[in-house]
């Protein structure tokens, strides 16, 4: 297969070192630092203190490599629009584009989903339809990743914990060309499951991450200091709960309480959410994808929203300050 990994960042590069070592022949589009190192030494997995390292085809133009069988877009939220612009070169007609990102993505409410709602234009993620219009549904399968890495350096992705990935289309039909994926990614011995409804995966994820992570670039806290403090625990519910609320609206029941989830992440004991890093290095955030869009699906539900409002307030106003939205 001719595949392309489109964003060597913790995921993308997590994900295209199991399908190298699975045999697979590995494209990237990269730049700067990241494309240097990638074509002197390779893509490198590090586990613990073991190294595996794989060799890549690292271009920074994607004309250079032409239509590809799969494409992997795994980059922060903030960088697709820029992806949109020149990922055209790689997708033909039967071009499989799986989606490995955070938040709510702009093919969200395709596929017949989301009721009266369905095929309306998230304006959050994609204001001027601009990346639907580069990347077409029909290409996209959707994917929500459950794995938890970082980067050591350009081109060297640590592993911490965690190994899924939730794979579907967003008509939530088991098509042949999605159980091939789903078989390629096993093979490559990530733990991967086959969907019936993609967006209820994207929005259980999201249901537990829209608060932590904005939270935690506000205040600097990990995740074990965030839940552990009651006040700020009872904030996360009341948003958890207006969430809860849009997506039984768009056909996604959450059966859990948000007291259920807390437990779930307060198990994960002390770590620094992907947004937190993001400050850390001076990234721009994934604001409008986790949080800015559950406001917006408010608005077209017919949901009030005012803890969401709160948090988006709050979270747009220091991040603001630091230049990084």
């Amino acid at each position: 297969m001719k595949i392309c990994i489109y964003g060597a960042g913790a995921i993308g590069g997590w994900i295209g070192v199991g399908l190298a070592q699975a045999g697979q022949r590995l494209n990237v589009v990269a730049r700067g630092a990241t494309l240097d190192a990638l074509q002197k030494d390779g893509l490198s997995l590090m586990r613990g203190d073991l190294r595996t390292r794989v060799p890549v085809n690292a271009v920074a133009d994607p004309e250079a490599l032409g239509v590809q069988d799969l494409v992997v877009i795994a980059v922060k939220a903030p960088a697709l629009a820029g992806v949109a612009e020149r990922i055209g070169p790689l997708i033909g007609p039967d071009t499989i584009v799986l989606v490995a990102m955070n938040g709510v993505p702009w093919w969200f409410l395709e596929g017949g989903f989301g009721g009266e709602i369905t095929g309306h234009r998230l304006a959050a993620v994609d204001p001027e339809g601009a990346i639907a219009k580069a990347i077409p549904s029909r290409n996209v399968i959707g994917c929500v990743v459950h794995a938890s890495c970082s980067l050591d350096g350009p081109g060297v992705v640590r592993h911490h914990f965690g190994n899924g990935l939730i794979v579907g289309e967003p008509s939530g039909q088991a098509t042949p060309r999605v159980q091939k994926l789903v078989e390629l990614l096993k093979s490559t011995g990530i733990d991967t499951t086959l969907s019936p409804q993609i967006q209820k995966d994207v929005w259980f994820k999201l249901w537990g991450n829209m608060t932590v992570n904005p939270i935690s670039a506000l205040t600097g806290a990990t995740t074990d200091l965030i839940m552990g403090d009651d006040y700020v625990r009872g904030f996360i519910s009341a948003v958890m709960l207006e969430a809860k609320e849009i997506g039984r609206r768009i056909g996604i029941e959450i059966t859990q309480s948000p007291e259920d989830r807390h437990a779930v992440t307060m198990k994960l004991g002390a770590f620094k959410t992907s947004m937190l890093q993001d400050v850390e290095a001076g990234r721009s955030v994934e604001l409008d994808a986790l949080v800015t869009v559950v406001r917006e699906l408010g608005e077209l539900t017919g949901v009030a929203t005012p803890f969401t409002d709160a948090l988006l307030g709050l979270a747009r106003l220091r991040t603001r300050q630091l230049g990084l939205y």
